[in-house]
């Protein structure tokens, strides 16, 4: 596990941050409310936490057990992101609400906007420079920073105003649109490869 050593953990946490980017995410979060759909902080948030458990100690072999290599699993997150991302831009509702309990706290919050494949393998990649002990810190003060995000989203919301929201929610989908293009190239040019060799 190692020793606990702030360096590590601060540099874990600013890794992570920028990566999950919860600020950038705001839109999105407030774009999903304005559609009907429910967003449980501590929910979403404890969901993140599992899957970032989950594949920081059983990683490659989790992907293994459903036979999904790491590239598909990011490519199927670009096309979720892909779809929000159009929602955003457009202003039109094409991932419906079905009513499930969770709402959209699993679906698309905790997965893949928090805990996605960009954040996963990222939170993987740490294993080589630091000490495990000092990620999981730099991981639980991002989650802990993820839930006060999407727990006072209202006030956020009234804070900003709406003129801001709506130009800060088209500016953000396009944004989001361009890194669930760029996921996508980047990992269906691995799956090619992966067929050809």
């Amino acid at each position: 596990m190692g020793r606990i050593n702030f360096v590590e953990i601060f540099s874990s946490f600013i890794v992570m941050a920028a990566i999950i980017d919860i600020f950038g995410s705001i839109p999105i979060f407030l774009n999903l409310k304005e559609n009907r759909q429910s967003i449980k902080a501590g929910q979403a948030c404890l969901t993140a936490l599992g899957l970032f458990l989950a594949f920081f100690f059983a990683g490659d072999a989790l992907l293994r057990l459903f036979g999904i290599d790491a590239a598909s699993f990011a490519v199927a997150g670009a096309f979720v992101l892909f779809v929000l991302a159009v929602e955003m831009i457009l202003g039109r509702e094409i991932i419906k609400n079905e009513n499930i309990g969770s709402g959209a706290s699993i679906v698309p919050v905790a997965f893949p906007l928090i805990a996605g494949p960009g954040a996963l393998t990222g939170l993987l990649s740490l294993r080589a420079d630091y000490a495990i002990v000092n990620i999981l810190i730099g991981l639980l003060l991002n989650i802990i920073l993820d839930y006060i995000v999407i727990r006072y989203l209202d006030r956020i919301q009234r804070l900003l105003g709406p003129n801001l929201i709506f130009i800060l929610r088209k500016f953000f989908g396009v944004i989001l649109l361009a890194i669930a293009v760029n996921m996508f190239v980047n990992n269906i040019s691995v799956i090619i490869a992966q067929v050809k060799g």
